[in-house]
């Protein structure tokens, strides 16, 4: 039996620029965080007192999420 490569649909240029445009962003965000985890690998945690409750965190993210989307009636 041969081992025939598989055939692959080309994508739309418009789909494949998104694409690009994800895998961007994705590399971004993942050199943000490779970041942060060097600089505790070198520097330790920071001290509580100078760090934001992940509880405010999560309603200031709600709250931007709620206020990009339409009411709802």
């Amino acid at each position: 039996m041969s081992q025939e490569p598989a055939r692959r649909q080309p994508l739309e240029p418009a789909a494949a620029e998104a694409v690009r445009a994800y895998a961007a962003r994705t590399r971004a965000d993942a050199d943000q965080l490779a970041g942060v985890l060097e600089d505790i690998a070198a520097n330790g945690l920071p001290a509580v007192e100078d760090c934001t409750p992940w509880e405010e965190l999560r309603e200031a993210h709600l709250a931007r999420l709620a206020a990009q989307r339409p009411a709802v009636a």
